[in-house]
């Protein structure tokens, strides 16, 4: 129930995405423009969530010292992967309306 409670919440699928999407770490401000500007506050309290849950992680690098980038962790690509049939099924029932 935890687990389906992190994911319900707003814009953490979205978030999820985002970082599976891009297959590289990706900083805060980019990850904001590709949820299109969903506001900093909640960005930063869903990659915290995340973060805790260990599906996200930050790495920072000389170029990325003051904004870590981010990026999922391998559970988070697990979770994408079991999340798999869910997107298939997604796809059907779009086609379907």
């Amino acid at each position: 129930m935890a687990a389906l409670d992190l994911l319900g919440r707003r814009w953490t699928l979205r978030v999820i995405w985002e970082l599976h999407g891009n297959g590289a770490p990706i900083g805060f401000r980019d990850l904001q423009r590709r949820c299109d500007g969903m506001s900093s506050s909640v960005l930063s309290t869903r990659l915290t969530e995340l973060r805790e849950a260990g599906i996200a992680a930050s790495t920072a690098t000389a170029a990325t010292a003051a904004q870590p980038a981010w990026h999922l962790t391998a559970l988070g690509d697990d979770l994408v992967t079991a999340m798999g049939p869910l997107l298939d099924w997604s796809r059907t029932w779009a086609e379907r309306r």
